[in-house]
């Protein structure tokens, strides 16, 4: 029984918490390795980008709850976010347009792009912050739990309760939905192979007939709507402000590079690994040891490696171990 309550405290407050967080990882550093791999830059306004396109799907979601709309016990925002996935789309084609072709059409070197990424990121963080406040914005609705910890403790008998969040249920799901769906475009269909074409050899794709200006475009339609979805799962499993996302950025960039820049597969397994070592480093394990260890060896304090304040810091120390002795990944992707 005291086992039973350990796993159940560890599910509650480490597995699901970090496969959530994991799924919202790897949605974005998705974005970040697609734009590495076929455009040969870092965009630094991956996070803010996010917030862009949650923003956007608050505004039709609070639109929507105004309306009356909703999808019962699910959060109105998966009915707003199609939406926002369009809107987020057309202002990065706009900006594509406007700004990045400039510097394709004159060959300007990566660090180049790397600077304006970083411009347009404090633009959108303007942009945002303007349009909806620095503060928090709550827009889920709907059914909070899927199981609640007071139902768990009645069917089960344990002493512990698990609570698993609609939100988090959405998050797992849905990236499982979107993960699937990139890997068979990119896998099954003509566009596809001509964007992983265009990712391993750019002279020898031009000669093929690839059109470039195609590729670029479908490169930024999937990366705005990766972009908005782990945006809104993000704010709907926790809450959406606007620097927060400027933040993700650090664990976002990590998960990429840890699972091989520009590797697809690599940045999935790199947003699960930064995604558990920050959980299990930050947790407490007090809870989890008093069900498992006898009386007499129960710690007194909170067997906590770090605080939850600290939780970057693991991504960063991850990323300076992966770029000294792995600079490639895990996956082997193109070397930063």
């Amino acid at each position: 029984m005291e086992l039973l309550n350990a796993i159940v405290a560890m599910s509650n407050y480490v597995l699901i918490p970090a496969i959530a967080y994991g799924s919202q990882l790897a949605l974005g550093a998705l974005g970040v390795t697609l734009v590495y791999g076929i455009l040969r830059f870092s965009n630094f306004a991956h996070g803010d980008t996010m917030a862009f396109g949650a923003m956007v799907t608050i505004l039709i979601t609070w639109w929507f709850q105004s309306m009356g709309l909703s999808l019962g016990p699910l959060p109105t925002a998966l009915l707003a976010l199609p939406f926002g996935i369009v809107i987020t789309a057309l202002m990065m084609l706009a900006t594509d347009r406007v700004v990045y072709r400039f510097y394709r059409r004159v060959k300007a070197k990566p660090i180049i792009f790397v600077m304006v990424s970083i411009g347009l990121m404090f633009i959108l963080n303007g942009v945002v912050r303007f349009i909806v406040g620095p503060g928090e914005q709550f827009f889920a609705d709907g059914e909070r739990f899927i199981i609640s910890a007071r139902d768990f403790k009645d069917w089960t008998g344990l002493e512990e309760g698990l609570a698993f969040r609609t939100s988090q249920g959405i998050t797992i799901v849905t990236a499982v939905i979107v993960v699937a769906a990139l890997f068979w475009f990119l896998n099954r269909t003509r566009t596809g192979k001509s964007m992983r074409a265009f990712s391993d050899n750019e002279d020898l794709a031009l000669l093929s007939g690839i059109n470039p200006e195609r590729v670029v475009m479908y490169t930024w339609l999937i990366v705005a709507a990766l972009a908005t979805i782990a945006g809104v799962l993000y704010g709907l499993d926790k809450t959406f402000k606007p620097f927060t996302y400027f933040q993700l950025l650090l664990p976002i960039f990590a998960s990429a590079i840890v699972g091989g820049l520009g590797n697809p597969l690599g940045a999935i397994a790199g947003g699960f690994v930064i995604a558990f070592s920050e959980v299990t480093v930050t947790y407490a394990w007090k809870k989890v040891l008093g069900y498992l260890l006898p009386e007499s060896l129960e710690p007194s304090g909170l067997v906590q490696l770090m605080s939850t304040d600290y939780k970057f810091a693991v991504s960063f120390a991850i990323l300076v171990v992966v770029l000294l002795f792995k600079p490639t990944g895990l996956f082997k992707g193109k070397s930063v």
